[in-house]
């Protein structure tokens, strides 16, 4: 198919149901204006959170506004990314933006107004009311936060400002998503085919280094022609960042999203130091990759195609399926029932069509199933896209299903853990029955590629964010020029000297969504390293390592991500998980070697 189809041309059984959060549009705005209703009504609390029974109300209250502000937001920005040049469903978006920043503002009194009480109060108060209770956690963690929470004004302003702090990432979102378009490339058939972010890995993972060739240069061109608009949205970004950790007294950019996961710095430091330390391995894996391939020189679009020449899985989506459930079959009848709920029930948006936000995630709101964004292209790498997707709605499952609305959502350090935990029992599966060597060496290649997508990349982009913020912080300027140079810099640190750092690799900073949630990228690498523990004892333990891992998915936000880790027995802390990760990769490293 040449050209992408329209949403409408899409089979209805491909599609998610997200008439499962609002049948129609209409419930939609009833939700929205009731609301405003409640915020009225959390007006009615201001200045007068000073006795047991206030202090339950509001925050009864706060919940039930934010849970339907959720459900609000989720329905209309999964609307939008079924088609991002809809302008119905813009403007549904926006105004879910709009009312959710309002909502922070009306409710922005609540906990300046609760550290105002004293520590003793505030005790009796939670011994007084048995519905207070569930609340000490989120109380517990408010005190350990207020040397950074302002007074209620200053929080009005600065919850005011929300939808201003959006705007660099929702620029280039629309620019990403919805402007710009990227020119024909020929495929292996010779076909003039429209280039598109979905269907870019394909092409790098042709066997044609023509065509690698040139859908690289078509796709990087591409941003290279937005890119001092690129390079002015991330530089806001930035500037958003210093702008708030200056107003809540932080050292840095850094500290200041580390500190809501009560995570040290020294954990994001001895993360990027550990990476350091075993450059090594990815210097071997870039030299085997050269060897296999045949090459004189590798260059960066050399980096995904399969190295077994004569191997090339076609999946179809329902085969796609059986593979993830059968794989994942150690996680239990439980596990897989929830799994199979999701395949039948209406949780997935499978095919790609014109409009459609790239890539994969997972996504839900309290009180409604989860639901999955996929843009399925029939690779192996998308039977791993579906089990990835299918961990983090299963963890949102038993999180949604067994806590309070308060502490529902987990936090974003541990949402890979369960995500990657998919993918590295579905990969044991897979290479424990591979039916020949060919079949062998794609599955130790697609396990090694993550070691270096997963582990190095995500770190290489977590170093690209400290030192960027770190430069801003100082006053420095963050134009396309210096942005390209720090990320070519970087890229030739962490592939070494037996690859060729192309001109246009240097432009791929611009095209990283996640660089508009700073500091998240980190995150993948220390989830990989605990998933692959996690993995291990659920393969060699079996059902109690299951147990423990169930109530790890069930915990949400019911305790600091650390201390959860530690119940499964995995310790962040420590660079043990990190090690003992790259040593796997070491051990990939050597089997393929050995085979070739």
């Amino acid at each position: 198919m040449s050209k992408l189809p329209s949403r409408e041309e899409i089979d209805p059984k491909y599609k998610w149901k997200l008439e499962d959060i609002y049948k129609n549009d209409e419930l939609w705005e009833e939700d929205f204006v009731r609301v405003k209703q409640l915020l009225k009504e959390a007006e009615n609390f201001r200045g007068s959170i000073n006795s047991a029974e206030k202090l339950a109300g509001i925050l009864k209250l706060k919940d039930q506004i934010g849970q339907m502000v959720d459900k609000l937001f989720s329905y209309a920005r999964m609307r939008r990314d079924e088609d991002n040049a809809r302008p119905k469903y813009q403007a549904l978006a926006d105004r879910a933006l709009g009312l959710s920043v309002q909502v922070s503002s009306v409710l922005s009194f609540v906990e300046p107004e609760i550290l105002a009480l004293p520590k003793a109060t505030l005790a009796d108060f939670l011994n007084e009311r048995e519905d207070l209770k569930v609340y000490g956690h989120y109380l517990d963690d408010l005190m350990r936060m207020k040397d950074h929470i302002l007074d209620p004004e200053r929080e009005k302003m600065l919850a005011e400002a929300g939808e201003l702090a959006e705007a660099p990432g929702d620029i280039f979102r629309m620019l990403d998503n919805a402007d710009i378009k990227f020119p024909s490339v020929k495929d292996d058939d010779g076909n003039e085919v429209e280039l598109t972010k979905g269907r870019y890995i394909k092409f790098m993972e042709s066997r044609n280094r023509k065509i690698r060739k040139s859908a690289f240069e078509a796709l990087y061109s591409t941003y290279k022609g937005f890119i001092n608009t690129l390079a002015a949205t991330t530089s806001a970004n930035v500037k958003r960042d210093i702008f708030y950790k200056n107003q809540r007294k932080f050292k840095s950019s850094l500290e200041m999203s580390l500190f809501a996961d009560n995570v040290p710095l020294e954990v994001y430091d001895s993360l990027i130091d550990a990476v350091h330390s075993r450059l090594d391995l990815m210097y071997k894996y870039i030299r085997l990759r050269k060897k296999a391939l045949g090459l004189d020189e590798l260059h960066m679009y050399d980096l995904y195609v399969p190295l077994v020449k004569d191997y090339d899985k076609k999946v179809s989506y329902e085969e796609a399926q059986e593979m993830v459930i059968e794989g994942l079959s150690p996680m239990g009848a439980e596990y897989i029932d929830i799994l199979k709920q999701g395949f039948e029930s209406g949780w997935i948006d499978v095919y790609e069509n014109r409009g459609k936000t790239g890539g994969a995630y997972s996504w839900g709101c309290y009180g409604v199933h989860p639901y999955v964004l996929l843009n399925f292209q029939g690779r192996l790498d998308d039977v791993f896209t579906i089990a990835h997707e299918m961990g983090h709605s299963i963890h949102t499952y038993y999180s949604f299903t067994r806590q309070p609305y308060i502490y529902a959502q987990y936090p974003i350090i541990l949402a890979e853990v369960a995500s990657t935990c998919n993918e590295a029992i579905l990969i044991n599966y897979l290479m424990e029955r591979a039916k020949n060597k060919d079949e062998k060496m794609y599955l130790l290649n697609h396990f090694m590629e993550q070691f270096r997508a997963t582990v190095y990349r995500q770190v290489m982009f977590a170093e690209f964010e400290k030192i960027t913020h770190e430069m801003a912080e100082k006053g420095e300027p963050l134009n396309a020029e210096i942005l390209n140079k720090v990320y070519h810099d970087l890229n030739e640190k962490y592939y070494g000297k037996d690859i060729v750092v192309d001109e246009y690799i240097d432009y791929e900073w611009a095209r990283i969504p996640h660089f508009y949630t700073s500091f998240y990228v980190y995150k993948y690498a220390t989830g990989f390293s605990a998933a692959v523990a996690i993995s291990q004892k659920i393969l060699t333990e079996g059902p109690e390592a299951v147990k423990k891992y169930t109530e790890f998915l069930s915990g949400g936000s019911s305790d600091y991500p650390l201390e959860l880790l530690k119940k499964v027995g995995v310790d962040l802390t420590s660079p043990k998980p990190v090690a003992d990760a790259l040593q796997i990769f070491e051990k990939l490293l050597d089997e393929y070697e050995s085979l070739m």
